[in-house]
């Protein structure tokens, strides 16, 4: 199995250094692996980003180890390595399945909180699905990401129906997104959460929140979602989310639960695996011996 991890912006034969460790302890273990150009890739320079992947006499299964790609970008990286024999972990489908909310809402909805999107950007538009909400508070995302660093400026939104308010805050939130902004708008009901601490430099306020790997549709690896705040000793009744995780259109995702004040467990949002980070708790030799072993052929 092969690795593919991101080159360094200043040398396309070195390891983006956030990925060292990973590739080091991946090599360990007997993964290969091969460097590919990021800027080149989102800049739809194909066969500059793939100069340096060699190509397989038989068809070799891989995982990409880097920074979040749109659903575009990710289908030219697969169908651009298949030609060279290197076949992802994921295809398109799968990567969007669990990249965009929207489009793997129907499977979880029943242990997530309520939510609803549009692409229409209008205030028009916005204003009718805040109503969904009546006078509860909500979040506003992206289908992918939030602002939640700017939490009170441009996510949290404490009444659905102040119409001002709202127009204000995804206004804001638009604006930081810029050109970055996934598909459209989010609204989801927000949940009071286990609070754990405040972020020491944003401020916002940390929850109870672990994100699980599933590999194969099953459970490899659970880490603290945060590396600020203490956790304690947390009870976990995994086997709805097992069971979920079944239904789940992908080979290799994440599925990010949080603790309700009320002490029951949600999930919070899933992602493709390949892009989704290792907290800085995260054991990545027990990490990548779990994948091997999870994808031996």
């Amino acid at each position: 199995m092969r690795i593919i991890f991101c080159d360094a912006v200043f040398d396309s034969k070195t390891i983006e250094p956030d990925y060292e460790e990973e590739k080091n302890i991946a090599v360990d273990l007997g993964f290969n692996f091969s460097l590919i150009s990021y800027e080149a890739l989102v800049e739809n320079e194909l066969n500059t980003a793939l100069k340096f992947v060699p190509n397989q006499e038989k068809i070799e299964t891989a995982f990409y180890r880097g920074w979040m790609i749109t659903p575009q970008q990710y289908e030219n990286l697969y169908e651009g390595l298949l030609k060279k024999n290197i076949k992802l972990i994921n295809d398109p489908e799968s990567y969007k399945h669990c990249h965009y909310l929207p489009n793997s809402y129907d499977i979880i909805k029943t242990k997530t909180p309520k939510s609803n999107w549009t692409t229409d950007l209008t205030d028009v538009s916005i204003l009718k699905l805040a109503q969904d909400f009546d006078k509860s508070p909500i979040i506003v995302k992206d289908y992918v990401k939030s602002e939640k660093h700017h939490w009170e400026d441009a996510c949290f939104i404490p009444n659905a129906s102040d119409s001002n308010n709202v127009k204000t805050i995804v206004h804001n939130f638009i604006k930081l997104r810029g050109n970055t902004l996934n598909e459209g708008i989010v609204f989801r009901a927000f949940k009071e959460l286990e609070f754990l601490t405040e972020h020491s430099k944003s401020g916002m306020p940390l929850t109870k929140e672990f994100r699980i790997f599933f590999g194969n549709k099953k459970m490899i690896q659970v880490f603290n979602y945060w590396d600020e705040g203490d956790y304690g000793t947390s009870e976990i009744d995994f086997n709805e989310f097992k069971k979920l995780a079944l239904k789940i259109k992908s080979n290799f995702f994440t599925m990010d639960i949080a603790q309700k004040k009320t002490g029951e467990w949600i999930i919070m949002e899933l992602g493709d695996g390949q892009v989704a980070g290792l907290p800085e708790n995260a054991n990545k030799k027990e990490f990548y011996s779990a994948l091997k072993m999870n994808f031996k052929t």
